[in-house]
């Protein structure tokens, strides 16, 4: 070791442990600052010291990538971060997944949507940008018997103003009373031909729902108390009002035959299926509509990402280590 090395090292330890800025080392050492520069580039050329930089977005990414092997996504974005509680999560998720859906609409496309807090906070974040022929399709109802609210219509009147879009509106409650009337319902001609273009919509982008007492899927005044505690037994979510088992299958077959809208089989078979979610609370629910195969592009915040592979039995990635440039964990390549 040269005097050249004993000085990088004096210099590194008072800048890098001692907090010192280039000039107080300077003075300190008698030298001049271009000089305390060389000898610190010198010192990290010598490996004295080393510089490691935990960027949180690294995570999101890493989660991203594992996200779209592990359930065979098409895309997966992570908000990166760690929210302080659910409603900034669904906040983080509904910015991201707003500038998705305008990077995957292009011109004479139908969207379907659905409704939810989480659409609710994606529909807010969407950002202006015309497309010619483009139809939103409500993909189904949303009318409330209780004082909770769907926002249906608003979330419906911000994608078709962002994109210039004309409405295909389903103004009916998702769930009636009986299976008579859901069948004359559905039997109308306005009706039948408003559920037939979300069958064809070519992208549909919607969220899933976590089944607890304060669900509001239950909470709409559309299912008797017996349904309520039926489906918070069975169901661990619903997609579209279309409550599903931890197996995947219909939780409640009566209450899905007097649900108007589209039905789980025909959200798979939609070519483009934006899932949405925020909130370690879905995990159980989304790992299944996952498993199903309803989502071909995700957008979730980093605790539910992490929530979903520890319940594959895959630790979160650690902070450091070399990885992908990041963009809000954007994995995601798109065709023009």
């Amino acid at each position: 070791m040269d005097k050249r090395d004993e000085q990088a090292i004096e210099a590194v330890k008072a800048y890098y442990q001692q907090d010192l800025s280039q000039a107080e080392v300077a003075a300190r050492m008698g030298i001049s600052r271009p000089t305390v520069a060389k000898l610190l580039a010198h010192g990290r050329a010598r490996g004295f010291v080393t510089v490691e930089i935990h960027d949180p977005r690294d995570d999101a990414s890493e989660l991203a990538s594992r996200l779209e092997e592990r359930f065979g996504l098409a895309c997966a974005r992570v908000a990166y971060g760690h929210a302080a509680d659910e409603a900034e999560a669904i906040d983080q998720v509904g910015r991201i997944g707003a500038a998705l859906v305008v990077q995957l609409v292009r011109d004479d496309m139908s969207v379907g949507i659905s409704w939810g807090r989480t659409m609710s906070a994606l529909a807010s974040h969407l950002a202006r940008a015309p497309r010619q022929g483009v139809r939103v399709v409500q993909l189904k109802g949303g009318t409330s018997y209780s004082e909770r609210a769907t926002h249906d219509y608003e979330i419906m009147r911000a994608f078709c103003e962002a994109l210039c879009a004309e409405p295909r509106y389903l103004p009916l409650p998702a769930i009636f009373e009986d299976t008579a009337t859901a069948s004359i319902v559905r039997a109308d001609r306005a009706i039948a031909r408003i559920l037939e273009e979300g069958r064809g919509v070519d992208v549909a982008v919607f969220t899933v729902g976590a089944i607890n007492e304060e669900a509001l899927s239950l909470n709409l005044g559309q299912l008797d108390r017996g349904e309520v505690e039926a489906l918070l037994r069975d169901a661990v979510g619903d997609a579209c009002s279309r409550f599903f088992t931890r197996d995947g299958v219909v939780a409640a077959p009566a209450v899905d035959e007097r649900t108007v809208g589209i039905r789980l089989e025909e959200l798979r078979a939609r070519p483009v299926r934006v899932l949405v979610a925020g909130g370690r609370v879905k995990a159980s629910a989304l790992d299944t509509a996952l498993r199903m195969g309803l989502a071909t592009h995700l957008v979730v915040d980093q605790d539910l990402a992490a929530a979903l592979l520890e319940r594959q039995g895959e630790a979160s990635p650690s902070a450091g280590g070399q990885r992908r440039p990041p963009t809000d964990g954007n994995t995601c390549q798109f065709s023009r």
